[in-house]
């Protein structure tokens, strides 16, 4: 039977093994846990990139008020540091906003593969406000956890985590902003690059090898890319890393016995 023809399975309403569904003994347990899991290594990378990015912000221009709201609102690095850089270049308002909304196309994909793994009763409209804790970091982490969570628990494990990591950057932003100038300008450029590092690594974590051959397909293409066009080489480079990944998933990894696609 091919893939086409195969029923359609809700990501939910996979079964767990016996010991992953005793993990949690209620809703609030989870969202705790989830605090805890975000209180580690996750808020500090996540705080430690803020900080690079209120200082960015200090440096060329900006005041307090206008670059701590965008953590608050926006919640979302790269976008902020686009949001930025065409700032100071002078471009339009609906130039900016499109740069901007073209960089958060990534939350398309990270909305798809992780929202659908809620339980079915929590998929209505209070996800939207859920959507604004979602972050590279917060996705990463919930699909490496998911697998070993009761679907009723899991909306709660995520938004304890991803809580965590929007209530620190306004700080984070706000304390970077005021360090500004006290440390080299390299060290406050590489600390807005920690958070995506991390992703990085967290994922490498997820047990399907598709993703693992992205990752590296995207360290090989990356920089090719970059040499022959630096301004469209990451949207070239995931997409061609992807479409590769994903070939060689149907084609030959799924056909093994054991191996998750």
């Amino acid at each position: 039977m091919s893939s086409a023809d195969q029923p359609y399975i809700d990501p939910s309403e996979i079964a767990l093994e016996e010991s992953a569904a005793e993990r949690f003994s209620s809703r609030n347990d989870a969202f705790w846990s989830g605090i805890r899991d975000a209180a580690g290594a996750p808020a500090v990378v996540l705080f430690a990139g803020m900080v690079g990015f209120g200082a960015m912000g200090k440096t060329n221009g900006f005041d307090i008020w206008f670059t701590s709201a965008t953590s608050l609102f926006m919640f979302a690095l790269p976008g902020q540091v686009v949001l930025l850089e065409m700032a100071i270049t002078g471009s339009s308002a609906i130039a900016i906003a499109l740069a901007v909304t073209l960089t958060a196309t990534r939350f398309i994909t990270m909305t798809v593969t992780l929202f659908p793994q809620f339980h079915h009763k929590d998929r209505n409209r209070g996800l939207y406000a859920s959507v604004h804790l979602l972050a590279m970091t917060a996705w990463a982490i919930s699909m490496r956890e998911f697998h070993s969570i009761e679907t009723k628990h899991r909306l709660s494990y995520f938004t304890g985590l991803g809580l965590l990591c929007w209530l620190i950057s306004v700080p984070g932003t706000i304390l970077g902003y005021f360090l500004a100038g006290m440390v080299p300008t390299p060290v406050t450029l590489g600390l807005v690059f920690i958070n995506p590092l991390f992703f990085l690594l967290t994922f490498t974590e997820v047990k399907p090898w598709i993703n693992r051959i992205a990752i590296l397909l995207g360290c090989i293409f990356g920089p090719i890319f970059f040499y022959i066009d630096r301004d469209t080489s990451l949207l070239t480079a995931g997409l061609v890393s992807g479409t590769i990944a994903y070939f060689i998933d149907r084609k030959f990894l799924r056909k093994k016995p054991g191996v998750m696609g």
